[in-house]
């Protein structure tokens, strides 16, 4: 395990402590009553109709999306992270909500063999996952290699574009405080967590920029054809300290301060003749 790696799995493992008894993720709440915190609109029209698929989702953390996803209708769910904290709190939720999904504790870029080849129609993975991979190439891996031929993979993260962006800035406007094309890890330090910046935590982090050419590039390098590709003035959590919150509880940029892209949603399947891992 890299030192970057250890860092951030240390991060994550403290995360998901806090989140499982965190307001933001209100566990108990959404337990209690399913219905009242449902997935968002972005999320709900990427994936479209799920009766009936295999899925598995990478990156779950503490399973919440992992649970929402079974309930539209998927079948043989599995979830995989790499926090240990994670999958035990999402083993414990999807005990609790009566939803039958399994969970993994793995390196999304080196799966085991308890996680099947070519195996689920439906490979998903959202909302600030990717920059924490420092490369990509074994990601595709995985993930070409775990869909059944025909299957989609369905990616909704933070748009490249605003990946550049100051995210610390108290107000607008937008300036550039991140490169692009930079390969090295960008180091910060968390306080509290992305859902609870009040909690007395603090630990170091670390992520990669990725570029749109890089995260189709590797997708499209092992066949998969992209067949959706949308950009949003939205995004799933407060990726800048001065969006606004809508009734929808996604964010965006107040009145006045630009019009970007905030997150992407990309659909990509591989084809029906390619052959089986």
């Amino acid at each position: 395990m890299t030192d970057t790696t250890a860092a951030n799995l240390f991060l994550w493992e403290n995360w998901s402590a806090m989140h499982m008894h965190g307001t933001d993720y209100d566990v108990e709440g959404l337990i209690a009553d399913p219905s009242s915190r449902p997935l968002d609109w972005v999320i709900r029209e990427t994936v479209g109709d799920l009766t009936g698929k295999r899925l598995l989702h990478l990156q779950c953390h503490i399973g919440t999306d992992t649970a929402r996803l079974a309930m539209l209708g998927a079948v043989d769910v599995t979830g995989v992270d790499f926090s240990p904290v994670a999958i035990e709190g999402a083993r414990s939720i999807a005990r609790r909500m009566g939803v039958s999904a399994s969970f993994v504790e793995a390196d999304v870029c080196a799966l085991p063999e308890s996680v099947p080849l070519g195996a689920f129609d439906v490979v998903f993975t959202s909302y600030g996952t990717i920059f924490w991979l420092p490369d990509l190439e074994p990601w595709a891996d995985s993930i070409a290699s775990r869909l059944a031929p025909g299957g989609v993979f369905h990616l909704v993260d933070l748009h490249p574009f605003l990946s550049v962006f100051d995210d610390v800035a108290p107000q607008p406007p937008l300036s550039v405080r991140y490169p692009y094309f930079t390969r090295e890890p960008l180091h910060f330090v968390e306080h509290g967590s992305y859902a609870d910046r009040g909690a007395d935590f603090e630990a170091d982090s670390y992520a990669w920029q990725h570029t749109f050419e890089e995260i189709i590039g590797v997708l499209a390098r092992r066949g998969l054809v992209v067949e959706r590709l949308r950009e949003y003035p939205v995004v799933g959590w407060k990726a800048l300290e001065f969006l606004v919150e809508d009734d929808d509880g996604l964010w965006r940029l107040p009145d006045g301060a630009g019009d970007i892209p905030l997150m992407f949603g990309l659909t990509v399947r591989k084809p029906v003749g390619a052959p089986r891992p």
